[in-house]
């Protein structure tokens, strides 16, 4: 069965019209035969979303019970029971409320299945539900979103539209209540849709959708086997020697960046494949520190000729302009070598490339350091030094047949020595042992007696012509030998540079993708990924990435060209070619990336196991505090009851009502189904209320206010419920004569709240009261402090963001909640 497509309707910010374009596709679709069903659709109390949804065939949803609270989730049996063509399911990055009938714990998973099954889904998603831009997005806005999605999945997508308003329209569209009710407008304006939040958001969603449009070009070049660059943005890469030119380099290739908007920057230092460099490891750190500070990416690859490793790295880049530095070489050695700048310019084809003058370039007339000698016999040396032989002796014959000046053998033979000793350094044994065959023959033919004839007449000549081949036959040996030597050395130098260079980026904590990265540049290969394999009974794929480099990598080892395994359920497959010695040391690397991979599992499980043992402790800790509660308050309604006290059995009653409310408060709290409205609230209205629901005890309490308090963006409804438990609690416990009181004071764009009163601080400490009232106020953006003075009273510091500061909701609180 073929896999489904998915289609993502993406969003910088809640109100733009997702949904809406959802809808407005489901009804094309379904406009053109198409069947269509609504597998969840979200209106959230907007008319016109609701009106485009009207015709539609629509799954109904499933109501689940999760901690006392009812949830309506999308029915996944249901609509794979239906098997339309196509389900449009509203908000990807929904956490499903766990309850019967769920087995998945995000509605990406849904998802998932849907597409497994055949069908088709046409969905949403906002920019800052993506994993990888969390971070960023709690930056700008001051707000955690809880519910994120794997940027991967989002990739998969087959097509991703974008669903963008201006900003302006888009507060507009929110003062005029077509997105949040009346009473979350003014905080919205205010706070997360400030201007520069939405033009911070809106650039985030075109950034990340413009790499995955760049990705889909890659992969189509890629696939049709298109090498040269297309211009669709400009690619500037400066080429790193590791030398005192880079930083000059560096600067140079970042201002040509910045006269074009949207140009990227790539720098690229290329390892000889035999490992043997001359670049000094330091300055090369320095150069990727100052790329990276420049807002450009430090690449490394490998290869046995810098021009092609830098060519190849453009073409697959799309890189448009190279920048490399003059070269640092003398006039002689580059009339012997033409330098890496102007073999990059004959094979850069349409690839622009700037050479740049620096200090360190060469300016002297001569220079006596020769071209630096080929690391290793490999074919294109052998030939080299097989034609070059032939070539020479031509015209050394040429010459010394010539009638002035004219030698005797054994000059000629000193001659043909120095040319073939020269052959054996260069090309190895067999074309130095052609060569000294080839210039025998020569010596006997044109300066031997006979003259014109192979044969020898005196036996000294012969004796002469045989040293000279065993000679030259000795030379190319050892040439040789010395040549595999080196070659064998250098590659002992190169894998364990490889391997130190992974292990170091391990020991200072690098993250996985890239440590795969970094494989992926060592060994020349187009992509790679870590692949663990899913267990028997989970739905969806066999094998899932774990970590990615690369252009298009591969998702299952049957993709890859090459695959190294590293156990039985991890696997690093890659695509790309692949020498045979290159393999084994590749092994070595996929070990040690299912060691970090080992590591990383073993560090977030150690992180869960002390998450769940804090909150193991918190929760007993809290049930001993509501056992205690309810034991005194029952003991003291018994004890009224007994003195016929009606009133005071009928108050001892609700206080333990109260605490059973508050414990499934904080419960509900901590499981996030608990919501919050975040406004501008006044102390004085807030004061007021609390003073009214404490009854006449609230009347003792001192209450010393600044003349202007300024307002506090809090949840009005829970502030207050906050203020009136924490002052009810100091009025019963406070010693008699001492009143608690109640002070405030604004200082940086914050409020502080201050309730002292209530001796027992040990039971205040372990407070289920204190304990609700420190995760409200921390669920609001503030904070709650308790502490004693010098009297041993007890008292609590509350602290919130006040409106003039334009601050933003709390963490985990979401303008776009359930968005």
């Amino acid at each position: 069965m073929a896999r489904g497509r998915l289609q993502i309707y993406l969003g910088a910010a809640p109100g733009v019209g997702k949904t809406y374009a959802m809808l407005e596709e489901g009804q094309r679709l379904r406009a053109s035969g198409t069947d269509v069903v609504a597998g969840f659709v979200e209106p959230h109390g907007r008319r016109p979303t609701a009106v485009m949804a009207e015709g539609l065939e629509t799954v109904p949803r499933r109501t689940v019970t999760h901690r006392g609270a009812e949830f309506t989730e999308m029915d996944l049996d249901a609509v794979l029971a239906r098997r339309s063509q196509v389900a449009l399911v509203d908000e990807l990055a929904h956490t499903n409320a766990p309850g019967a009938g769920t087995r998945n714990a995000k509605r990406w998973q849904d998802v998932e299945e849907l597409l497994d099954a055949g069908i088709d889904v046409v969905t949403t998603l906002n920019v800052q539900h993506l994993e990888s831009l969390n971070d960023v997005v709690r930056q700008i806005t001051g707000v955690r979103q809880r519910e994120t999605l794997p940027d991967e999945v989002a990739r998969r997508a087959d097509q991703i539209e974008l669903v963008d308003l201006p900003p302006e329209v888009l507060r507009r569209r929110l003062a005029h209540g077509d997105i949040y009710p009346p009473d979350r407008i003014e905080a919205a304006l205010t706070h997360y849709f400030r201007v520069g939040n939405l033009i911070a958001l809106r650039e985030l969603a075109l950034l990340w959708l413009a790499d995955r449009v760049e990705e889909g070009l890659q992969r189509y070049r890629a696939e049709h086997g298109i090498a040269i660059p297309w211009e669709t943005r400009e690619r500037i890469m400066v080429g790193l020697t590791g030398g005192l030119e880079g930083e000059t380099l560096i600067r140079r290739a970042a201002r040509i960046a910045a006269r074009t908007p949207g140009s990227e920057l790539l720098a690229l230092h290329v390892v000889p494949a035999d490992g043997l460099t001359h670049a000094d490891p330091a300055a090369l750190a320095a150069q990727r520190t100052l790329v990276e500070s420049l807002g450009g990416t430090y690449h490394q690859t490998t290869g046995e000729s810098v021009v092609e490793a830098l060519l190849q790295f453009a073409q697959a880049e799309n890189v448009t302009q190279i920048v490399l530095g003059a070269s640092r070489r003398g006039r002689l050695s580059l009339l012997l070598d033409a330098g890496v700048g102007h073999r990059t310019i004959r094979g850069s084809g349409p690839i622009d490339v700037h050479v740049i003058t620096h200090e360190a370039a060469a300016g002297s007339a001569f220079t006596t350091r020769l071209p630096r000698r080929g690391r290793g016999i490999g074919p294109r040396r052998f030939w080299s030094a097989a034609v070059g032989a032939a070539l020479l002796l031509t015209v050394l014959t040429l010459l010394l047949t010539a009638p002035v000046p004219r030698l005797d053998l054994s000059g000629v033979l000193l001659v043909y020595l120095l040319a073939a000793v020269g052959t054996a350094l260069a090309g190895g044994l067999v074309p130095a042992l052609a060569a000294a065959l080839a210039a025998a023959l020569l010596a006997d033919y044109y300066f031997t007696a006979p003259l014109h004839s192979l044969r020898v007449e005196h036996g000294g000549d012969a004796l002469a012509l045989a040293g000279f081949v065993i000679a030259v036959t000795l030379v190319g040996a050892a040439a040789d030998a010395a040549a595999r030597h080196t070659r064998q050395a250098v590659r002992a130098t190169w894998e364990a540079r490889v391997l130190n260079r992974l292990a170091t980026a391990m020991m200072h904590g690098q993250d996985l993708p890239s440590l795969v990265e970094q494989v992926r540049e060592s060994f020349g290969l187009t992509g790679v990924s870590l692949l663990e394999r899913a267990p028997e009974a989970a739905p969806g794929p066999r094998w899932y990435v774990v970590a990615s480099a690369g252009a298009h990598p591969p998702e299952q080892p049957y993709e890859a060209d090459v695959e190294s395994p590293v156990s039985d359920t991890l696997t690093l497959a890659a695509r790309g070619v692949l020498a045979t010695d290159d393999q084994r040391i590749l092994g070595a690397c996929a070990a040690q990336l299912g060691m970090a991979h080992l590591h990383g599992r073993l560090a977030r499980h150690a992180a869960e196991t002390d998450t769940f043992a804090d909150a193991e402790r918190t929760r007993v800790s809290l049930i001993r505090a509501a056992d205690r509660d309810l034991r005194e308050l029952l003991r003291a309604a018994e004890e009224a009851l007994a003195r016929q006290d009606i009133d005071t059995a009928r108050t001892s009653v609700r206080r333990a009502a109260q605490v059973v409310a508050d414990l499934a408060d904080l419960d509900r709290l901590q499981g996030g189904a608990l919501d919050l409205y975040l406004r501008p609230v006044g102390l004085d209205e807030l004061l007021t209320a609390v003073l009214d629901d404490l009854g006449p005890g609230g009347r003792t309490i001192q209450v010393r206010l600044p003349e202007q308090a300024p307002d506090v963006i809090a949840d009005g409804a829970l502030l207050t419920r906050v203020l009136t438990a924490l002052a009810a609690d100091a009025l019963i416990h406070s010693p008699a004569g001492r009143p608690p009181t109640l002070t405030a004071e604004a200082f940086s764009g914050r409020l502080r709240i201050r309730l002292t009163g209530g001796a027992d601080g040990a039971r205040h400490a372990d407070s289920l009261t204190l304990r609700l009232s420190q995760d409200l106020t921390e669920a609001m953006g503030g904070t709650l402090e308790p502490s004693y003075d010098d009297g041993r009273l007890f008292s609590v510091t509350l602290t919130l963001p006040t409106a003039a500061t334009g601050s933003c909701p709390g963490p985990g609180q979401s303008p776009d909640h359930r968005q």
